[in-house]
């Protein structure tokens, strides 16, 4: 097997490892009742994924739309 079907497959699976600890841990703070740690938890989560969007360098695309010639 080549090395980066290896390092693909191994990638994968710590994928679904960080998703069924995911989803355990929301199971498990639901049925204890914890909502407000889960509510919060949640809000962090909201707000990384903005932070990345927001970082996120979009330069490239715009070089690659500016190859084509501009409409009249």
């Amino acid at each position: 097997m080549a090395r980066s079907q290896t390092r693909g497959r191994n990638r994968k699976t710590m994928t679904y490892v960080w998703i069924a600890a995911l989803a355990i841990l929301t199971i498990f703070l639901i049925y204890k009742e914890l909502t407000a740690v889960l509510y919060i938890l949640a809000t962090l989560g909201v707000t990384a994924i903005l932070l990345v969007v927001a970082l996120a360098d979009l330069s490239p695309g715009d070089r690659a739309s500016s190859d084509s010639p501009p409409a009249n």
